[in-house]
């Protein structure tokens, strides 16, 4: 078929004249263009052979649920022992956070402690609870976050402050990191 297209084209260019160097520029040209490779049709991908989707666990997506509900008291003023919109403790964060989806949890922080499974630092994923000891006399657990994201490393959670109310705030923020005593799994 090719052949047949340049026999022709010869023919075409010898009839009118044509200087024989330029037929000849005219044919390797039309040779060249013809076999450009930019010039193939690009092989279609075959979609129906696609991985299998992978959902989400139960526990990832009920952990998803109870960050969601959590952060929409960001900005809430601290109340010692509330767990409304018109006011909220640390405790009383996590607490309502969890009983949202059934989930049972003590009020206390320290009480929250005892609950669910120990796990180190490194292991932590969003969902888990951060216990802290800042510098009280009982050197004891007085207060809680929810674990909301894991970055590089950097582990952030939402809770309550007597000075700024509902926060996210970073573990790697020195008060936090000092005060850190324990993490643990509830889901």
């Amino acid at each position: 078929m090719l052949a047949l297209k340049l026999q022709n084209l010869f023919l075409m260019l010898l009839k009118f004249k044509f200087c024989k160097r330029l037929s000849l520029l005219m044919i390797i040209s039309f040779l060249s263009l013809n076999h450009c490779k930019s010039s193939k049709v690009s092989k279609k991908k075959d979609y129906t052979k696609s991985k299998p989707i992978v959902k989400p666990s139960e526990e990832t997506t009920l952990s998803i649920k109870i960050i969601d509900y959590a952060k929409q008291f960001q900005g809430v003023r601290y109340k010692f022992g509330g767990t409304t919109k018109k006011g909220m403790d640390c405790s009383g964060l996590v607490h309502e956070s969890f009983s949202a989806y059934n989930i049972q949890l003590p009020r206390i922080s320290r009480d929250m402690a005892k609950r669910g499974k120990k796990i180190s630092l490194n292991t932590v994923i969003p969902g888990d609870l951060l216990f802290f000891k800042t510098k009280n006399k009982r050197n004891a657990i007085n207060h809680v976050g929810l674990v909301i994201a894991i970055s590089s490393g950097n582990i952030k959670f939402i809770h309550a402050t007597t000075s700024k109310g509902v926060i996210i705030s970073s573990l790697a923020e020195n008060y936090w990191n000092n005060s850190f005593a324990e993490a643990r799994r509830i889901l």
